[in-house]
């Protein structure tokens, strides 16, 4: 296995294990938070979406979707503490963002090179992540983080453990 599967791996990973969590989800589920000082998953999906165009936009040639202007800029730490002025996405909206920016990330990753893992990150994250393979791996990790979020809602509706 080539760096760049074990790559598209994780992500195609990440990506399935927060569609299992969402997958039982209603619209009104998704604006629940758990605590009041939880990020509701709402934010969290349109959080990881932008993060990921933003974190992804700094692999060697990447190219994204536009995001719609519903998406962007409307999850940052300030909309967190209430609903972004643009509202919140439906659950198929989210799924279908998602999946569409995790798509364009695979597809970069499969035009490295396994010595562009190793070339330094020059974003903003380059001090979390020095290295090209270090931020597709924390694009995919950041993923799982959030996903792990998702699971204290879950126990707050009832809903079933699913993994």
């Amino acid at each position: 296995m080539q760096a760049k599967e074990a790559m598209a791996l994780a992500l195609s990973d990440t990506r399935n294990t927060l569609s299992m969590y969402f997958g039982d989800l209603s619209d009104a589920d998704l604006q629940v938070r758990p605590v009041p000082s939880a990020n509701n998953i709402a934010w969290q999906m349109g959080h990881l979406i932008n993060s990921e165009v933003f974190l992804g936009k700094d692999l060697p040639g990447a190219t994204y979707p536009e995001l719609p202007a519903k998406l962007k800029g409307q999850y940052n730490d300030e909309a967190s503490k209430g609903v972004p002025k643009a509202g919140y996405l439906s659950k198929a909206e989210y799924l279908e963002w998602f999946n569409n920016v995790r798509k364009a990330t695979i597809e970069n990753v499969a035009r490295l090179s396994d010595a562009d893992f190793d070339k330094p990150s020059t974003g903003p994250m380059a001090k979390f992540a020095p290295t090209i393979g270090a931020l597709v791996l924390l694009i995919s990790n950041h993923t799982l983080m959030h996903a792990g979020q998702f699971t204290v809602t879950r126990r707050a509706l009832n809903k079933p453990v699913v993994f």
